[in-house]
C-alpha cells in the first residue's frame, strides 16, 4: 500500500534525508513510494552508505549485511540521489537544507558510547567498543587506533549483542576471520595475538541479558575457544525465575548457557567466560591498564545492587559495550540525556515543545539505540508519514530553490561530494579485491583509497 500525497504545486515534494544507514534509506524509500513519488536527496558525511550495516555489523555475518540489496532497490529509483562525502555544518548547514528542501528527515545515529563513568576509564588500554567495531570493519576514521592485543586476558563490560561481537570477533581464529570481509591489518592482528581469556561482565544477571540467543549460541560454536560459565552464577531469584515465562528470549538463553556451564573445556589456545552480577567499579593499572576491580551484585526487582564482595581481575584491555548515544548537530534540538532529537512521533521539537516546520528525525537519533535493523523501517515509514500529512495540510514550507541548488551550494563551498555512480565504483573494485580470495570484499579503509575510487567511475 503506498502513501497517497495529494499533489500541491507543479513539481514533487523535494525532501533532503541527511544519513544513510537503514533509517535513512527506510525513510528515502517510503518518500520515493508515496503517490505521487517525492524526490530525495541522500546527505552522508562518509563516501559510503549503509551506516552500521557496513560498519557496524560484524564481519563474520555476511547474511545481515545482506539487507544493503533493498537498499540498493531504493537508491535505483527515479528521484533519489546520493550525495557522500557532504558533511553538514561544513559543507551545508541546516539553514541551507530548509532553503532548499520541503523537508528534511535526520536518520544519523547514535555516533558516540556510553561511560561507565568509574575511575581509570581514561587510562591507555581502556577502549570503547564502538572504536573495536569501526576499526575491524573499516570505518576510515578509525584505521589510525592501535589495540595492543599482546595481552593476555581482556574484559568486556556489557551483555548486549555488541557486547558478544567483540568477543567472537577477538576469538576467532585466522581461518575463520580469512572468510570475512574486516580489515586485512585487524585480520592480522587478531590472529597473531597473544590474547587466551576473554570475559564478559554482565551487570545483571543472566534473565536480563540483552543478547539475543541465536548470538549467544554462536559463542558456543567457536573453532578455536572453549566458552566457559560458573553454573552458580546462573541461579535465579523468583523475579528473574517469573519474567523467564514471559521472555522467551530469556528462556532460551537461560537453556544454552546451561547447557554451556555443563561443557568440559577442550583445552582450546582460547576461552571466553561468560560473568554475571558483576560491574566494574574501577579500571587499575599504573599508566596503562593493568586490571578491573569489580563489586559483586543482587539483584532486587532486577536492579543490580552492589553488595560488599569485590574482586580484581587481571587484564590488559578493556573494552565497554554498554549503549550508543547521539551527538548533538549544528543549530539542531537536542536532548542530551536520552541522546536523541526532541520529536513528536519524527516532528522535530523546539524549546517549547511545539514542531518545527520542515523538520523531522528517524531511527535512533528519534528513539535512542534500541531494536534491530528492520525496526527502523517502521520507525522511518511512521516519521515519513508525517511529513507527507504535514504536506497535505498546508504545514510543510515549500521551497522555491530548483533542484540543483544543492549542487550549486556544495561546488560553491569547495565540496567533494561522491554521487552514486562513485560508491558502486567503490563497491565493485572492493568486490573484486576480495573475489579471488574468497571474501565478500576487501575494504577500502582510508578516505583518500576512497575517494580516489569513487573520482575514478
Amino acid at each position: 500500500m503506498r502513501l497517497r500525497l495529494l499533489p500541491l504545486s507543479d513539481r514533487p515534494l523535494r525532501v533532503a534525508v541527511v544519513g544513510s544507514g537503514p533509517a535513512g534509506f527506510y525513510a528515502a524509500g517510503a518518500l520515493l513510494a508515496s503517490d505521487p513519488p517525492a524526490e530525495v536527496d541522500m546527505l552522508e558525511r562518509l563516501p559510503t552508505p549503509w551506516g552500521l550495516v557496513r560498519l557496524g555489523v560484524a564481519p563474520d555475518h555476511p547474511k545481515l549485511k545482506e539487507v544493503s540489496r533493498a537498499f540498493e532497490k531504493i537508491a535505483a529509483r527515479p528521484g533519489f540521489r546520493f550525495f557522500g562525502n557532504v558533511e553538514l555544518g561544513r559543507d551545508a548547514r541546516q539553514a541551507d537544507l530548509a532553503e532548499l528542501y520541503d523537508g528534511v528527515v535526520y536518520a544519523v545515529g547514535a555516533q558516540t558510547d556510553r561511560r561507565l563513568g568509574i575511575p581509570g576509564e581514561d587510562l591507555p588500554g581502556s577502549w570503547s567498543a564502538t572504536e573495536l567495531v569501526a576499526w575491524y570493519n573499516g570505518h576510515p576514521d578509525y584505521q589510525h587506533l592501535e589495540f595492543d592485543l599482546s595481552v593476555e586476558r581482556v574484559a568486556v563490560v556489557g551483555a548486549g549483542n555488541v557486547a558478544l561481537d567483540v568477543l567472537r570477533m577477538l576469538a576467532l581464529t585466522r581461518e575463520e576471520l580469512a572468510s570475512t570481509d574486516a580489515t586485512d591489518a585487524s585480520i592480522e592482528a587478531i590472529a597473531g595475538s597473544d590474547l587466551e581469556e576473554l570475559v564478559m561482565l554482565a551487570r545483571r544477571g543472566p534473565a536480563q541479558a540483552a543478547f539475543t540467543t541465536p548470538e549467544l549460541k554462536e559463542m558456543g560454536e567457536l573453532a578455536g575457544a572453549d566458552i566457559l560459565v560458573d553454573l552458580a552464577e546462573l541461579e535465579l531469584d523468583p523475579v528473574s525465575e517469573a519474567r523467564l515465562e514471559g521472555d522467551t528470549n530469556a528462556r532460551r538463553n537461560l537453556e544454552v548457557l546451561r547447557e554451556f556451564a555443563a561443557r568440559e573445556p577442550a583445552g582450546s589456545p582460547r576461552s571466553v567466560r561468560l560473568r554475571f552480577c558483576v560491574s566494574p567499579v574501577a579500571i587499575l593499572g599504573d599508566g596503562r591498564v593493568e586490571a578491573v576491580e569489580v563489586v559483586r551484585n543482587r539483584l532486587v526487582d532486577e536492579r543490580a545492587v552492589p553488595t560488599d564482595e569485590r574482586e580484581t581481575i587481571g587484564c590488559g584491555l578493556v573494552f565497554r559495550s554498554v549503549g550508543y548515544h547521539g551527538v548533538p548537530l549544528p543549530d539542531i534540538p537536542f536532548d542530551e540525556d536520552t541522546g536523541t532529537m526532541p520529536n513528536d512521533g519524527g516532528r522535530v521539537l523546539d524549546e517549547a515543545g511545539e514542531p518545527i516546520p520542515g523538520l523531522y528525525c528517524a531511527g535512533w537519533i528519534k528513539r535512542g539505540p534500541t531494536g534491530v535493523i528492520g525496526t527502523n523501517k517502521k520507525d522511518a515509514t511512521e516519521t515519513v508519514e508525517l511529513l507527507l500529512e504535514d504536506a497535505r495540510t498546508g504545514k510543510l514550507p515549500r521551497s522555491d530553490a530548483p533542484a540543483d541548488a544543492l549542487v550549486d551550494l556544495l561546488v560553491e563551498r569547495g565540496a567533494r561530494p561522491v554521487i552514486y555512480a562513485g560508491w558502486e565504483a567503490i563497491d565493485a573494485l572492493e568486490r573484486s579485491r576480495g573475489e579471488p580470495l574468497g571474501r565478500p570484499r576487501v575494504k577500502l579503509c582510508s578516505w583518500d583509497e576512497l575517494l580516489a575510487a569513487a573520482t575514478e567511475s
